[in-house]
């Protein structure tokens, strides 16, 4: 369908209930300068739809179908010199003069148009499964046209050759490059070229292999594949107390110093009907201590003239309603909440619900109050978190190694990871020369679960749980409705290039699944990964493991919103330690199962992933000087079938996540060589 009628008929659907912008007579010029008498074709910025709906009504010329970019609409509109200063005025920008009548050809453009030329950013190939895949990521000069449309193409030594479409990126609002994901290939591909829309073309270049580096085989009767199921906190502790007990002479159990709040919460109940009218009334301490099974109810006192009053008696919280000379209750939910606050400011606290605000309080209850937490074997007091430190030599001496996991409790497989690569160190000691050389040579500190209140709310009560179990919400965002989007994201709440400096990629709403907390440091979790490090200055080298996706990532992790600016980006000689390292990292997690990190997924966090104000790699690399990266285990799958890269989640059927473990403890094995050879190398 043409572009013409389409918007004739939504012309003709808005004119009767949109009201145009009026044709201004002699407003101010702005923008682009139109000469007496000429017209031009002209592209705006729209500030929101309504505009372009009120342009349609009004009968404007446009010449293309509108498009969206970042919430705002782009539209080809041909204007004289009065219409362009009307427009502008109305909050329209004019982005570029793309033709004037007097001339009949495009002309520069008010953001200084550009010669369009391609440069490859990246261009890879690699082998996995017995499939081969390219990988493309390609910019343009001509960085300000949206349209500009990129295509790749390949040639095989044998001469065959196929092309594929690139996708325009950009982050922040600022344009990055053009990409695709990777394609398969019938051969090693020897030759990629680019060319666009716009005419320019690339110059041809041959992709080189990615990651090109693997580990030294592991020897025959090597022992690995000590994880058989999904581990809760409870399982973790115990594992951690077996290995201390097993490898008396490698291990120590560091019992990191800020306990956190425990898998519990406060004890909440609707006082009334939520539909109709409530109050949420909540305990101060915890649902343990007490509380869980503590009711509620607000009654009538059958009498006239009655004051507002409770009592507290027996586990049962009455509150008696006010009435009036005629005997009928007055007490509104406000009275109600601000009453019992006030009354009992030790031992409750409450709410008006939602949507309850100023309606005349039911006579209600009893009500029982309960915490909601569903896992009857979970400890519920204060957790202390644990850390494992293996090495022949612990004194400080050797290069440290950290390696941390379940930031985020959903991630179930992560400490299958971190498990794993502790458990191979430990039971080839004795038998292989390598690992033997690798433990004697480096100090490693592992924390398998670093937020384990969250992983228990997630293995008991919501599998998507993200953050910790810490409730730092008010007001009516306590309402247990919200129970499931309580807590602090525990990778937001770290000091450098946090929320609380500006940066993007954390939130202060605490419902938010990236809710920064209270302050920079505010969680016992954050606080322990710090303290850990600090403690231990040997630490050099640190990879966080997260899921899903298959990224292999470092800093900077942040940046601003105006202008996209990131932390400070590492010298030369760091950067080129970051890639190289990831390579052979990326290296060793496909020795497994043919998983390879895509190149377009390894690369600083901000660059490959996002924003991510706050996050603990950023502390330990700005702060105290350690070289830190990021997994993302659970690679997208490639499936033949269908010729789709497919997701796995981050709670895959077991065999996945025992995949995963496999693969990528293989990954911090080669991290732990890193630090070795670096050492050796005396760097």
């Amino acid at each position: 369908m043409s572009f013409r009628p389409r918007w004739a008929a939504l012309a003709a659907a808005l004119v009767l209930i949109v009201t145009p912008i009026p044709r201004a007579a002699e407003a101010a010029p702005a923008g682009d300068q139109l000469s007496a008498g000429e017209s031009a074709l002209i592209r705006f910025r729209l500030p929101d739809e309504a505009m372009l709906r009120r342009l349609v009504a009004g009968g404007e010329d446009l010449a293309a179908r509108p498009r969206t970019q970042n919430g705002a609409v782009l539209a080809d509109i041909v204007v004289d010199g009065r219409r362009l200063a009307a427009l502008t005025a109305h909050g329209a920008e004019p982005l570029q003069v793309i033709q004037r009548s007097s001339s009949g050809a495009a002309r520069a453009t008010r953001l200084a148009a550009q010669a369009d030329t391609l440069h490859f950013l990246q261009a890879y190939w690699w082998t996995s499964n017995g499939k081969t895949f390219l990988q493309t990521q390609v910019a343009t000069t001509a960085t300000d046209d949206p349209d500009v449309e990129i295509t790749v193409t390949w040639r095989t030594a044998d001469g065959a050759t196929g092309s594929f479409p690139l996708v325009r990126f950009e982050d922040s609002g600022e344009y990055q490059y053009h990409y695709a994901l990777p394609q398969p290939m019938p051969a090693k591909p020897v030759q990629v070229t680019a060319s666009s829309s716009l005419g320019g073309t690339s110059r041809a270049i041959t992709p080189a292999i990615w990651p090109g580096a693997t580990p030294p085989p592991a020897p025959t009767g090597y022992q690995k594949d000590f994880v058989d199921a999904y581990m809760t906190p409870v399982d973790i502790k115990a594992r951690i107390k077996r290995l201390a007990r097993q490898y008396p002479k490698l291990v120590d159990v560091i019992n990191l110093p800020n306990k956190t709040q425990g898998y519990r919460r406060t004890a909440v109940a609707y006082l009334g009907d939520p539909n109709a009218a409530a109050v949420i009334v909540e305990s101060v301490a915890f649902g343990d201590q007490g509380m869980n099974g503590v009711q509620v109810r607000t009654v009538d006192p059958g009498a006239a003239n009655r004051p507002l009053s409770a009592t507290y008696k027996d586990r049962v919280l009455t509150v008696r309603l006010a009435t009036d000379g005629t005997g009928k209750t007055i007490s509104t939910t406000d009275d109600v909440a601000a009453f019992i606050s006030a009354r009992y400011p030790q031992r409750f606290r409450a709410v008006v619900e939602e949507g309850s605000t100023g309606l005349p309080m039911p006579v209600a209850g009893p009500a029982r109050l309960d915490d909601g937490l569903l896992g009857t074997e979970v400890p519920q007091g204060p957790w202390t978190v644990q850390a494992l430190r293996i090495g022949k030599t612990r004194d400080g001496s050797k290069p440290g190694v950290l390696s941390y996991s379940q930031e985020h409790a959903r991630e179930w497989a992560t400490p299958l990871v971190t498990l794993e690569f502790a458990e191979r160190l430990l039971a080839n000691y004795a038998t292989d020369p390598e690992t033997r050389s690798l433990v004697d040579a480096t100090d490693i500190f592992i924390i398998p679960t670093v937020n384990p209140d969250g992983a228990n709310y997630s293995f008991n009560d919501f599998n998507f749980q993200r953050k910790n179990l810490v409730n730092h919400c008010t007001g009516a965002t306590r309402d247990p409705k919200y129970r499931n989007s309580w807590g602090v994201d525990v990778n937001r709440n770290y000091t450098v290039g946090s929320y609380f400096d500006g940066y993007v990629g954390a939130s202060a709403n605490c419902l938010s699944g990236t809710y920064a907390g209270t302050a920079e440091l505010s969680e016992a979790e954050s606080r322990n990964v710090i303290a850990l490090a600090k403690a231990h200055p040997n630490i050099n080298l640190a990879m966080n493991v997260h899921s899903y996706g298959g990224y292999f990532m470092w800093p900077p992790g942040a940046y601003r919103a105006d202008g996209r600016v990131t932390l400070p980006r590492p010298s030369i000689d760091e950067s080129k330690f970051f890639l190289d390292s990831a390579r052979r990292i990326v290296g060793a997690i496909a020795t497994e199962r043919g998983t390879v990190t895509w190149p377009s997924y390894t690369g600083p966090v901000a660059d490959v992933l996002y924003s991510a104000a706050g996050n603990s790699a950023d502390q330990l690399y700005y702060e105290l000087g350690i070289d830190a990266w990021d997994f993302e285990v659970g690679n997208d799958r490639w499936n033949e079938a269908t010729q789709q890269w497919e997701g796995v989640g981050f709670q895959p059927p077991f065999d996945e996540a025992h995949a995963e473990s496999q693969e990528y403890a293989g990954g911090l094995l080669e991290l732990v060589r890193v630090a070795r050879d670096r050492a050796a190398a005396g760097q």
